[in-house]
């Protein structure tokens, strides 16, 4: 829906969507205090991208107009997973149940609602049920009650069954198998008919600032910018959305989201946020294997000890196509470079546990994307002058339960139960020492729900498997924690420090010699990548931005062996070497990325700056 004032402007919400702003000069000056190293002719160019090569500086850029259009919002929310939905919706209750004009708009890079979202996904429905009391009878797409868990310890060959009982973390009785991306597409008809002006293709690119510093809104992206940085005849500069408050519900590791963090120092009193990488196929399965509401999860192989990982397969009731989807997360606190988090994925389907399910079956789908696995330790502050955090961008998953759907969607709703209560109950209205103001209530009222609660409860479970017994450890720790001394537990561990800092010399560390795929359960990454539907435009700058074009063969591939070709889960990152020179030089493949954000966390060297691309770039997922 187009809201009055940009067609008042005369613009279309393609041209909206085009006109967008932005510089990103901001994160090159802000980044961990890194600035990006001069082109030299001993550095083959890599980075293009002008948030590291200023166009002030360019003459290319001479005499093209810069100049951005502005529009106003109540709110700004960015991004349409289930926290900026959860949020966009109760605001706008609230508007309607106290006779209140609330303009809210809600930003999403993917072209469509939940081309970009990825989970298991099984769902609690704790959150919906006080969102949405009557979601069944408004057509919830939530077609799967879970009728069986099963939980196994695998080794290599076989597998040790371990009980599940009521309160335990994996018991998932009364929860449902979903696909994530129609839920949020659902989600977001029911935000429409609210009235939310809901902009699909239109990344968040940069956040605005007030003279006094408090947050003004963002910008979305310029588009028409060649791949060597310079200006394309159809160039046009972005749009400012500027609002009371903005919302950031980016999702994990948000580009914006890690940018504010930095400047007001939300972390001040928190722990680095730990992260995992979670891969997932979706299958069409023979109908004589399939069990509707069955969800299987593992530990153990094809993990040592010491690496935190586990697998999970969930049998969905979805018409008469027999469904499966299967996936593998890995901590990214991993210390062999050599692990390979894809390769790990497809050995896995081989185990004699997993293979029979899938034999006669056809793989459809694939996708990745990083997890935030800190828990309660690493929360940041939640809000500052002019907005705050929501959902995974500021941390909420419920680790043990591998669960952050319900959990995200909470904090969104306190977010905008307080943001309509600071701008328009008099009872809550204070003065502010900034032009925008800031909406602590949110934090304050968080830690009172049963969000915080939740997490408090399970916040030992991941620092557990640091131990010296790994997973034995873990295991151990939950089982006799979790449920009867779990009120006689007054510490809180920690994570030790974060996850890039984790990462051994290869000099250290055994190569990992993976079998190869065959085809019928597993399968190259090149094959995996084109059933993600990913697509970015060729012709612009890449958007995986290097401070420094050398550091990748002059510090990664000597000391660790290149990792970037390994984590990486879309085959982005490359060393090719020169057979007449020996020499070997950084590739990347942009056009690749599936917007996991895993080498802007595990990068040894943290010189890779995940940004967004131009709008309506990344993977198209169908129901993941």
């Amino acid at each position: 829906m187009l809201s009055r004032s940009i067609l008042q402007r005369g613009l279309t919400l393609s041209q909206f969507r085009g006109r967008c702003a932005a510089s990103l000069r901001f994160f090159a000056s802000e980044a961990e205090d890194k600035q990006p190293a001069e082109k030299n002719d001993k550095t083959p160019g890599i980075t293009t991208h002008y948030s590291a090569r200023p166009r002030s500086k360019d003459p290319r850029w001479e005499g093209v107009d810069m100049e951005r259009v502005s529009d106003e919002a109540d709110v700004v929310i960015v991004g349409g997973g289930p926290a900026g939905m959860g949020c966009a919706i109760r605001l706008k209750q609230l508007a309607q149940e106290r006779g209140q004009e609330v303009r809210v708009c809600l930003l999403e890079k993917s072209a469509e609602i939940g081309n970009h979202i990825l989970s298991g996904a099984c769902l609690e429905t704790h959150a919906l049920n006080e969102l949405i009391p009557d979601w069944k009878e408004r057509g919830a797409p939530l077609h799967t009650p879970v009728t069986k868990d099963r939980f196994y310890f695998l080794t290599e060959k076989g597998k040790i069954p371990i009980p599940i009982l009521p309160g335990f973390p994996m018991y998932n009785h009364g929860n449902y198998i979903v696909r994530l991306g129609n839920y949020v597409k659902w989600l977001g008809q029911q935000a429409e008919e609210l009235g939310v002006e809901i902009y699909p293709g239109t990344p968040a690119y940069e956040v605005l600032y007030h003279e006094d510093g408090s947050v003004k809104g963002v910008a979305t992206n310029d588009v028409g910018i060649k791949k060597d940085g310079s200006p394309k005849a159809n160039f046009q500069r972005g749009m400012e959305l500027h609002a009371k408050i903005t919302v950031f519900a980016e999702g994990c590791h948000g580009h914006l989201g890690k940018s504010l963090i930095r400047k007001f120092n939300l972390r001040a009193y928190s722990e680095p946020q730990s992260y995992g990488i979670g891969l997932k196929e979706l299958w069409e399965v023979d109908p004589s294997k399939h069990e509707p509401g069955l969800v299987i999860h593992t530990v153990g192989w094809p993990f040592d000890r010491h690496t935190y990982g586990g697998t999970f397969m969930y049998h969905m009731n979805e018409g008469s196509t027999p469904l499966v989807t299967l996936g593998l997360v890995v901590g990214l606190d991993y210390q062999n470079p050599y692990l390979n988090p894809y390769k790990e994925f497809q050995r896995f389907k081989h185990h004699p546990a997993i293979a029979p399910f899938l034999e006669n079956g056809k793989r459809l789908q694939y996708g990745a994307r990083a997890l935030n696995e800190g828990g309660l330790q690493s929360i940041p502050r939640l809000t500052f002058p002019g907005g705050c955090l929501i959902g995974c961008d500021a941390g909420f998953m419920n680790v043990p339960k591998i669960k952050g759907t319900h959990t995200a969607t909470k904090s969104g709703m306190v977010a905008a139960e307080s943001i309509f209560d600071v701008l328009y109950n008099p009872e809550f209205k204070t003065e502010q020492n900034t032009q925008a103001a800031d909406p602590m209530l949110y934090e304050e009222r968080l830690r009172g729900s049963w969000v915080w609660k939740e997490l408090r409860k399970s916040r030992n479970v991941r620092p557990s498997f640091h131990s010296p017994l790994g997973v034995y450890g873990g295991l151990a720790y939950t089982g006799l924690f979790y449920v009867g001394l779990r009120g006689l537990e007054p510490w809180t561990f920690a994570h030790g420090g974060p996850d890039y800092q984790k990462l051994k010399p290869a000099s250290e560390c055994k190569p990992i010699e993976y079998p190869k795929p065959d085809g019928k359960l597993s399968f190259d990454l090149l094959t995996s990548v084109a059933l993600t539907g990913t697509n970015h435009d060729h012709d612009q700058p890449p958007h995986l931005v290097l401070y420094d074009d050398s550091v990748p063969t002059s510090r990664n591939l000597p000391v660790f062996d290149g990792p970037e070709a390994r984590f990486c889960p879309a085959g982005v990152y490359e060393y090719i070497t020169d057979e007449a020179t020996g020499k070997s030089r950084f590739q990347i493949n942009a056009q690749n990325c599936i917007h996991c954000k895993t080498c802007d966390i595990k990068d040894p060297s943290q010189n890779i700056n995940w940004v967004t691309p131009e709008p309506g770039g990344g993977p198209a997922y169908s129901g993941m």
